[in-house]
């Protein structure tokens, strides 16, 4: 049996904040005595405690997808990087010429 969690807070005249959005979520009884637990620990409500916690854990997930992201379309990139790539004739021609003046100096 799940138990129905409102995710909203009031003033401390009762009213409700308009900053922010209320929510609900149905969780399990020994989830929520878990999480009432944790937040009494730390000396928070329950609500602040599972959005702080959320927040969180949404941005590893934001981070670590963008990550992934990145790395897939720079692939390519990278992988012409650390090819072995031949000298064109005009890199052969600098490097000779470099050679000569070393050589000389």
């Amino acid at each position: 049996m799940s138990r129905i969690v409102r995710l909203k807070e009031n003033d401390h005249d009762g009213r409700d904040q308009k900053a922010g959005k209320a929510g609900e979520a149905r969780i399990a009884p020994e989830v929520h005595a878990l999480l009432k637990r944790a937040a009494e620990i730390e000396g928070r409500s329950i609500t602040d405690f599972v959005v702080t916690a959320a927040s969180a854990a949404a941005r590893r997930t934001l981070e670590q997808a963008e990550t992934i992201r990145l790395s897939a379309d720079s692939s390519a990139f990278v992988a012409s990087l650390l090819a072995d790539a031949r000298p064109v004739p005009a890199m052969r021609k600098a490097k000779e010429q470099h050679d000569a003046l070393v050589a000389k100096g």
